[in-house]
């Protein structure tokens, strides 16, 4: 037996295959779909749940989804244009860009209510009525913003 020998060449032994362990093909399976036959019944039917169990969760869902998003949004759409339109001169409003004011007309067909601002000094702004966040009842809110003196 020698121990000191040639060394055989790296090119004369045959490389192991390089893949890696989670490789289709080295464990064996097909990267292409295949048909679960085992859940085939006699007839060749399908033996999954019904339908209707299916389809029930997602009618669920669309159902909370209703009342929880869409109905609230419409009520407070509704009760807004119920406040739009009620609205008359005198009322104390607060504006969307945080503006308060009290009515001093409003023209329906042009879409506009002219606010007094200020009267000592008669300041007047023309808004659109959609711009109108909330009509302030008597003791609903002050006049002023709190922090203000």
């Amino acid at each position: 037996m020698r121990v000191f020998g040639p060394m055989p060449s790296p090119r004369s032994q045959a490389m192991p295959p390089m893949l890696p362990a989670f490789s289709p093909i080295a464990t064996g399976t097909s990267c292409l779909p295949q048909p679960c036959f085992a859940q085939l019944d006699d007839a060749g039917k399908g033996a999954g749940p019904p339908l209707v169990t299916q389809i029930l969760p997602l009618v669920a869902i669309a159902i909370v989804a209703y009342f929880m998003l869409f109905r609230p949004e419409r009520e407070r759409v509704r009760r807004q244009q119920e406040l739009l339109a009620g609205l008359k001169k005198n009322d104390r409003v607060l504006t969307a860009s945080g503006i308060y004011g009290t009515v001093a007309n409003v023209e329906r067909d042009a879409d506009r209510v002219t606010l007094k601002v200020d009267d000592a000094a008669n300041v007047r702004i023309t808004v659109t009525i959609a711009s109108i966040a909330k009509v302030l009842r008597d003791g609903a809110e002050s006049a002023t913003p709190a922090g203000d003196s």
